[in-house]
């Protein structure tokens, strides 16, 4: 990884969470200046996502890291009552996989964001992608055919980077250990201002900083069970 160069500058996908966090924080070691973008869609989660993104970069704040950009991409006519919208039937902790997938998330944040590279002079678009995400449109393969339709128009081309792709989650926690990590956010059903402790996401936090043998600082609104 160390001797990998990375594009500079280089937009950053940022929800204010771990991966995207610890991404930054990675490129901006690498030397790259680095645009974080965040792309609002109405879920109920983002005012504390785009809270906490705000509190990180505050704290990483340096010369080659330039003002977050938020973006509006409105899906409540997509998804309508689905509980990312509501909070109602929030996936609990323990809950499988596919009970937090977002049908076409990863899409719209990755065009919404490559578009605004393109607009912006940007050749790179760098997203905070794990080996251990099972998701299809996380894959390898979903995200070269999303490369190729975006730079099949003249718009400027732009290379979709996934630095932490051949990273397990504890190893991606390693590089973030001298971090500000308490400030990041990944709660999908947060309870005035905190971790609910109770959703998969919260659950999956936690198991993050347990896999990294680093203890857990977030505030949960409900402990989560020691171990």
């Amino acid at each position: 990884m160390s001797s990998q160069r990375f594009p500079s500058p280089a937009a950053v996908l940022m929800s204010g969470g771990l991966d995207s966090s610890i991404l930054v924080a990675f490129l901006l070691d690498q030397g790259c200046r680095v645009v974080p973008l965040y792309v609002r869609s109405g879920l109920r989660w983002e005012r504390e996502e785009l809270a906490a993104a705000r509190l990180v970069l505050g704290r990483l704040a340096a010369r080659r890291l330039a003002p977050l950009v938020t973006l509006d991409l409105p899906v409540g006519d997509l998804y309508g009552q689905h509980w990312s919208i509501t909070g109602s039937g929030v996936p609990g902790r323990g809950s499988p996989d596919w009970a937090v997938y977002l049908p076409g998330r990863n899409a719209l944040l990755v065009l919404k964001a490559a578009l605004w590279c393109q607009l912006h002079g940007m050749e790179a678009l760098a997203l905070g992608v794990l080996a251990s995400n099972p998701f299809a449109d996380a894959s390898a393969e979903f995200f070269r055919h999303l490369e190729a339709a975006l730079n099949c128009s003249s718009a400027p081309h732009v290379r979709l980077l996934r630095p932490f792709d051949s990273l397990s989650k504890r190893q991606v926690m390693q590089f973030g250990r001298s971090l500000p990590l308490e400030l990041t956010f990944s709660c999908i059903d947060p309870r005035d201002g905190l971790h609910c402790g109770q959703c998969n996401k919260c659950g999956e936090r936690r198991a993050a900083f347990r896999m990294a043998h680093m203890d857990d600082p977030t505030a949960y609104a409900v402990p989560l069970p020691a171990g």
